[in-house]
Parts: C-alpha cells; structure tokens; sequence
C-alpha cells in the first residue's frame, strides 16, 4: 500500500499489483471500489487479473486508507474523478483500462466523459449513471438512526443472496464496511443520489462493458439496458438472479468477464 497527495492537498491510498512477465510493458488496469468500499474489495479479482495486467487499487477518498476531506468545501463528483486522473499522473501512466464497482464505476464514466484521452476501456458493474433515480436516499436517515453496520446488517438481503455466499464473507463485507466514518459516508451517499448524466453516456466512446445484476435492488434492472443502448460501443451482460454486490458475491467470474472483454479489445 502506497500514498500520494492529491492536488488539495488530501493524501489518498493505493495498491499495485503487476505479476506480468518482467520484460513486457504491461498494460494498467485500475480498479475502483464501490461506496463504503475499499481496495481490499477487490481481493479475489488481483490473482486472476495481476498475470496479465498491472493492476491498480485506488482507496477513494474518504475510504479505507485514503484520509477523510473536510465537509468544506462540499463534495464534488469533479474532484472525485480529478483524483483518478491525478493517481494515473502519479504513476505516469497516460491511459488505463478502468473497472469500476457501482459509485467506482461513477467516477470511471465521469471520467471517459470528461477525459477520454485518459481511457482506454471501461468496464462497469452494477454502475449506473449516478444513483438519483434509485433507493440510496432512504438509506441517509436510518444509517443516521441506527449506525452504518446495523443498517447493512438489517438490509443484507439486498445486496447478498444469503444461501449463495459464504456467511464469513457476509460478516467480513460488515466488518469492513462499519470501518468508514458514517458522516462521510453520508456525505458521498447523498451527493451520488443528486446525480444523473444519462444524456451524457453518449459521449463515452471506448469500448464498454455492461455487467448487470439481474435482481438489482439498489436502482433499476432497466437502467443497465438503456445505457447499453445509449454508449455507442457497450456491450451488456446480465448475472442472473443476482442482487447489487455482484462484485463480492461472483469475484472470479466478474474477473474472467474483464480478462475476456480486454482480449477481444485488444485483438480489435
């Protein structure tokens, strides 16, 4: 685990993990976590992808290792995304392949929007265009009531398929979780469901992955099925019968999607 300082001065943490031969140039692949996350999320998909690729784990700010802003000045999606692009200045790489986990997949569109000479691919899991038309709102007063991990813990049927996981990974996922400040946490939940930039996705013009959970309880199924039809080169995957957290319930598939989809990028 490694640190640098963002342009404000916030220092942010991250992890990189390259086990390609060592005379090749390997390709970066950036991972981005979901809200409550952190790198560590991603611990099952690091042996599957570091093989092929240098991979890269960015703790967003106010999460994991990543020191916590201040409320002033407020949170913006801009200056979360402005962290990625700075992180991949840091490491002096000019393009990534960037995966993101539902608000990591956030700042993964923002930034092939806003930067698209920064992206080479994208691959987005259970991410949507900003979580303004979803359930996250109702969320904001009972974490205020009950606390971050009774909250996850009363409500963990929407996010993981109980007689499917593991119940260590269960306990580890609210462990882990309860670890954020819940006022940040908060603060970047309720700043995500201000969000939407659908009429934005066809700007998104690198080749795109769509992995969708097919029992989404966080927004809506359909959402996924619009913005493949709006980013002009996505394709879609549906998990079946899945909820949200398809990145924790099915790491190793959704790490074989991405080595997948990369090899056809890169024999196109």
């Amino acid at each position: 685990m490694a640190r640098f300082a963002a342009s404000d001065g916030l220092r942010l943490a991250y992890r990189i993990d390259d086990f390609t031969d060592p005379w090749t140039k390997a390709e970066t692949v950036l991972l981005l976590h979901s809200a409550m996350g952190c790198a560590e999320r991603f611990y099952a998909w690091v042996p599957r992808l570091a093989r092929h690729y240098r991979v890269v784990r960015l703790d967003l700010r106010g999460h994991g290792r990543s020191e916590i802003p201040a409320a002033d000045p407020p949170l913006a999606i801009a200056r979360l995304t402005q962290d990625v692009a700075e992180l991949l200045d840091h490491l002096g790489c000019e393009r990534a392949h960037l995966v993101g986990n539902s608000a990591g997949g956030y700042l993964a569109q923002r930034l092939a929007i806003t930067r698209p000479e920064r992206v080479r691919s994208l691959a987005l899991f259970g991410s949507t265009p900003g979580l303004k038309h979803s359930q996250a709102a109702s969320w904001l007063p009972q974490i205020a009531a009950k606390g971050l991990r009774p909250f996850l813990a009363e409500s963990i049927a929407d996010r993981f398929p109980r007689e499917q996981v593991p119940e260590g990974l269960i306990a580890w996922f609210l462990d882990q979780t309860a670890r954020n400040d819940a006022d940040y946490i908060a603060r970047f939940i309720g700043l995500m469901t201000t969000l939407d930039w659908s009429d934005e996705l066809p700007q998104i013009r690198c080749p795109t992955l769509i992995v969708a959970p097919g029992s989404e309880t966080v927004g809506a199924r359909s959402a996924y099925d619009a913005m493949a039809a709006r980013i002009p080169r996505a394709r879609l995957l549906v998990y079946e019968g899945l909820p949200h957290n398809i990145c924790d319930i099915a790491p190793e598939r959704c790490a074989e999607d991405v080595l997948n989809f990369l090899r056809r990028f890169t024999a196109a």
